[in-house]
């Protein structure tokens, strides 16, 4: 595998949750559309941050990829193989090289195991990958490199911090040594001076093992720190994506430049400087108008359109394609990269 060739593919991911009525016999009226066409790769050493909403369908994708959900449709390719299908044997093995960071660190540990057991359980899921008489050494050397003391594994989830106890989760997601973890917002339970601890730590393990990251949130600021490239979801599609300056300094989909425009800074007075043109032109806050439409009846065309404020009638009738905008191409440059909006253009800034 060379450098430019992705670790990890995403190909038209789709995943519909049935809506059924009755008791005993159950009939399907209808379906949840978490996930309706997602698209991506993840290069070897680099991270992928997505974000959206609460709902958007940022945990869906992050199941779908470690196989605790099966896709309706669609295609993951870990290094060129479809692993989509996969069960029993040749999905044990591929799940050794993609494993997970949950979000919720107090209910992500058993409390009824030590943290030796815990973070020991993937080596009797898949005792190749160390020998029974190594392991208590590998777990205290793997409690060691998330920076909690290895003498403690005899400790129960119940006597670490919020913190310590995602570290904790961390070292689980090690053990295999992965060359993909898929970390579901893994700071949002913790307080802020924490989050950043959390973020150097994850920084620092992915320099030195090669690690790739597909890193899920909604705090943007947290996701421009760590990532390499940004995908922006909005009811289970991607509404934009490129690298963390195409996306934080020239957004181009009315939905991105929303987001960015209610990140909080420092000084007020500066927010008049900020990305976005809100409706009625000027620059500032953008305000969106009515509530996220349902996953259960979602728009046609353009999922966006029902809040915004460039919406035209082409917008109900086709789906815009997550692609370079024609009228960007030709000039190239931080604007041209994809988002999937009829009328994309640039953000304002001074």
């Amino acid at each position: 595998m060379t450098q430019t060739e992705p670790l990890l593919e995403v190909r038209d991911l789709v995943k519909h949750f049935p809506l059924t009525r009755g008791i005993v016999l159950k009939k399907q009226v209808g379906a949840v559309h978490a996930v309706d066409g997602v698209s991506f790769d993840v290069r070897k050493g680099e991270t992928l941050g997505i974000v959206g909403e609460s709902g958007c369908g940022k945990s869906t994708v992050a199941k779908l990829l470690v196989h605790l959900e099966r896709p309706t449709a669609g295609q993951i390719r870990y290094r060129g193989e479809d692993i989509t299908r996969l069960s029993g044997k040749a999905l044990k093995a591929v799940r050794r090289n993609i494993q997970m960071v949950f979000q919720d660190p107090y209910t992500s540990l058993n409390p009824r195991m030590t943290v030796g057991d815990i973070v020991g359980e993937p080596y009797e899921i898949h005792p190749e990958a160390a020998p029974k008489g190594s392991r208590r050494r590998k777990v205290q050397e793997l409690l060691e490199v998330v920076g909690l003391n290895p003498e403690h594994v005899n400790r129960y989830p119940h006597q670490f911090s919020g913190g310590q106890r995602q570290r904790i989760g961390i070292a689980r997601g090690l053990a295999l040594r992965p060359e993909v973890i898929v970390a579901d917002e893994p700071v949002s339970a913790l307080d802020v001076s924490v989050q950043a601890q959390v973020v150097n730590l994850l920084e620092r393990l992915q320099r030195e093992f090669g690690l790739s990251y597909v890193f899920i949130a909604h705090d943007l600021s947290v996701v421009r720190h760590i990532s390499d490239r940004v995908a922006v979801m909005y009811l289970g599609r991607l509404a934009e994506s490129g690298s963390d300056t195409e996306i934080y300094e020239h957004p181009t989909h009315p939905y991105t430049q929303a987001l960015l425009s209610a990140v909080p800074v420092p000084d007020p007075r500066g927010r008049e400087a900020r990305v976005g043109a809100p409706p009625g032109g000027g620059r500032g806050r953008i305000l969106l108008t009515g509530d996220v439409p349902s996953p259960a009846d979602p728009p046609s065309g353009c999922r966006f359109r029902t809040r915004c404020w460039k919406a035209q009638a082409v917008c109900a009738e086709v789906v815009p394609p997550l692609a370079v905008p024609e009228w960007f191409r030709e000039g190239g440059g931080p604007a041209a990269h994809p988002s999937a909006c009829h009328f994309a253009e640039e953000g304002a800034r001074t």
